[in-house]
């Protein structure tokens, strides 16, 4: 009877053992992006809208200078934002301290040209208009403007949660999360959420990052001030990303050891 208990329970530890093999890792398919889905996908061409139209708001920060052949010009119109000028902007605290901020009419003072509404232009249509403001003034110029408030919040099952600034003029959803050091082995990339400011408020929106048709997405690109949120995967806490043979294995002797012990007579 006391060796028949033995085999019941040595099966028994055998059999919670690979369950708990089969059931804490997390499958390959949950962490691979654009997954082929069936052998006739073989679609591998996606048109997107690569160009960003975002178009300023009020609070928005516009990092602007003018080129002229005049350096006293230069020197009167790149006093950016009030400040003192500087060739070298070597900081992004100066950068932002150094622009010019929209108020809450869509207005921005600019040297020479007064008052100048940019409410709802693009970077490209707040150029154009100062540099046609400027023409009455200054016969060659050349200017130049940069959103400065171009930041997007990563949360979630990223490797490094936080808030980055972006340097160039667009970015899509996989250049932000290499940011952040990739998405965690858990985390749900069938469901990202994205987070974007409208003129009502701020909208919802739900991107799968294992379908190759995000890359036709219209948040295949984000814009200004997005937060991607990456929730994690049902179960998280039960699973392991890479299985602990060691720590398993050293267990298993263990019990084993200990079994043998107590069977002896």
């Amino acid at each position: 009877m006391k060796k028949h208990t033995f085999f019941d329970f040595k099966f028994i530890f055998l059999i919670g053992l690979a369950s708990l093999f089969l059931v804490s890792c997390v499958p390959q398919k949950k962490i691979l992006y654009m997954q082929v889905k069936s052998m006739s996908d073989t679609l591998s061409s996606f048109k997107n809208q690569r160009k960003i139209n975002y178009r300023v708001q009020p609070g928005d920060n516009l990092y602007i200078r003018v080129v002229s052949m005049d350096e006293k010009t230069n020197l009167f119109l790149n006093s950016m934002g009030g400040g003192q000028y500087s060739q070298n902007v070597s900081s992004d605290a100066s950068v932002y301290l150094n622009s010019y901020m929209v108020s809450t009419n869509g207005i921005i003072q600019f040297p020479l040209t007064g008052n100048v509404y940019v409410k709802n232009l693009t970077v490209a249509q707040v150029i154009d208009t100062i540099q046609k403001k400027l023409s009455q003034y200054l016969k060659e110029s050349i200017v130049i403007v940069k959103l400065v408030n171009f930041n997007i919040t990563l949360l979630g099952e990223v490797r490094r949660p936080g808030q980055y600034k972006i340097y160039q003029n667009n970015i899509n959803l996989f250049e932000a999360v290499s940011m952040a050091g990739d998405l965690s082995d858990f985390a749900k990339r069938s469901d990202v959420t994205i987070i974007r400011q409208s003129k009502g408020g701020s909208k919802v929106y739900h991107v799968d990052m294992t379908k190759k048709d995000i890359l036709s997405s219209p948040y295949f690109y984000l814009k200004p001030n997005d937060i991607v949120y990456v929730p994690p995967l049902k179960g998280k806490q039960f699973s392991f990303a890479t299985f602990p043979y060691g720590v398993v294995f050293s267990a298993l002797s263990t019990t084993l050891l200990l079994i043998n012990f107590f069977k002896k007579p």
